[in-house]
């Protein structure tokens, strides 16, 4: 099985707004480093969430396809490995307390 390539884009003017590009596929993910900014969460897109060194991120697609979807973990353990902190914890809800409270109507 081949191994897809991944490539980033960095925003020049925030270190933590990257995108996440696969090359084989029409994967894009977002990245969100939740220790600095907010993030809410788009109901249309598939977010997961990791652990690396002490600090929560969040990843979450552009506008997924469902064949896409399968490639979302092989692309985050690439930004993992990027970012050296191959051991990232690949969660998939927001561990933060009251982050995923269902609302009674």
């Amino acid at each position: 099985m081949d191994q897809n390539i991944y490539l980033l884009a960095t925003d020049p003017n925030n270190p933590c707004r990257d995108v996440i590009h696969s090359r084989d596929t029409r994967l894009k993910v977002r990245v969100f480093c939740l220790d600095r900014e907010k993030f809410c969460p788009d109901d249309s897109e598939v977010q997961l969430y990791g652990y690396a060194d002490n600090k929560l991120f969040a990843f979450e697609t552009i506008n997924i396809a469902a064949e896409d979807a399968i490639d979302l973990v092989n692309a985050i353990k690439w930004y993992a490995h990027y970012i050296d902190y191959p051991k990232m914890e690949i969660l998939p809800e927001d561990p933060r307390p009251g982050q995923n409270i269902a609302m009674v109507i």
